[in-house]
């Protein structure tokens, strides 16, 4: 699959999600052979941009590409001017997001809400499109909800502004991320439009991409919660779309290495009191996918400190309990 002048070096995409997709996951998932990854979602609103989370939200790799940020809002001026000063930071690609179901994204008209106002809709993708030189991609659920699937027009909306790829989540933005992603919708807009589709929502093992690659006819795949916990899980479908068969499940001492890893990458990040707070909801995600993990994770969020965390996850590792093995 291509963006603009970028050839992605696999199918299966990292998700942009507010809170997960900062830089040092973002390296993890490259490392296991994500064909693209996206910043978290970053506000349009450039006043904002000062704080440490926006500021954290706006640190690019720039030894990765294609670096692409995404950013969120409803003005399209407003946008047009984000998109510019992305780009003078280093984005090679800008993603906006129009599929965001926060309750605190809609309220400004932002994200998911905007589905509801086609014309605005037309009128941001061209003013951000208008505004930089380099691809712009945008990121789409299904519709407002399941009696308004308005995909279809909006993917014709977005190639006829000249965006260059368009992603799409298969839930509304009323089922937010209840029940089950359906992929109809998604097939239609692939037939509708020239344009690359990626398919997103509820791929969590090799055969279900396969299934939704079949049932989507979608030129990629974004994977978002399923990485959670489980940055290989990029190594895993690349494997599996390479040769159809299963790779083996990861040494445990390995799978050690890669948090310790993870872990360190945290509080370089963003120092040591954020970064352990940062990294008790990866060391949860990890958990769910080990075994007899429940009393290290009891134990390792509750700590306030980088050297307990390293000192109770290499102990978890050293354990005789099966500690360490993935979980089945």
């Amino acid at each position: 699959m291509q963006i603009g002048p970028y050839k992605l070096s696999s199918p299966f995409l990292l998700a942009p999600m507010a809170g997960i997709t900062d830089l040092p996951f973002r390296r993890l998932c490259r490392q296991f052979g994500a064909g693209m990854t996206t910043s978290e979602m970053t506000t349009a609103d450039m006043s904002l941009w000062n704080t440490p989370k926006s500021i954290a939200r706006l640190q690019l790799d720039l030894d990765s590409e294609p670096r692409v940020v995404q950013i969120a809002g409803s003005d399209p001026a407003q946008m047009a001017l984000a998109a510019q000063h992305v780009v003078e930071r280093g984005a090679q690609i800008v993603d906006i997001n129009m599929g965001c179901p926060a309750k605190k994204v809609c309220k400004r008209l932002a994200g998911s809400a905007l589905l509801e106002d086609e014309p605005l809709v037309g009128r941001i993708l061209e003013q951000v499109v208008e505004a930089v030189d380099v691809p712009v991609t945008l990121k789409i659920r299904t519709g407002p909800d399941p009696l308004q699937r308005n995909g279809v027009r909006i993917a014709r909306l977005a190639e006829a502004s000249g965006v260059a790829a368009l992603a799409v989540h298969g839930r509304t933005r009323a089922c937010r991320f209840k029940g089950s992603a359906e992929y109809e919708t998604i097939a239609q807009i692939k037939d509708a439009v020239s344009i690359p589709i990626i398919a997103n929502g509820d791929i969590t093992t090799t055969q279900k991409a396969l299934e939704v690659l079949r049932l989507s006819s979608a030129d990629a795949l974004m994977i978002g919660r399923a990485a959670q916990g489980r940055p290989w899980i990029f190594r895993e479908l690349n494997h599996f779309h390479q040769t159809g068969e299963q790779i083996p499940p990861l040494e445990k001492n390995y799978v050690r290495d890669i948090m310790l890893g993870h872990l360190n990458e945290l509080y370089q990040f963003y120092g040591e009191v954020t970064g352990v707070r940062m990294a008790r909801k990866h060391l949860s995600w990890y958990c769910t996918k080990l075994k007899n993990s429940g009393d290290f994770r009891s134990r390792v969020v509750r700590v306030n400190s980088a050297s307990e965390q390293i000192r109770l996850t290499r102990n978890y590792f050293s354990g005789k309990a099966g500690g360490g093995l993935l979980a089945a």
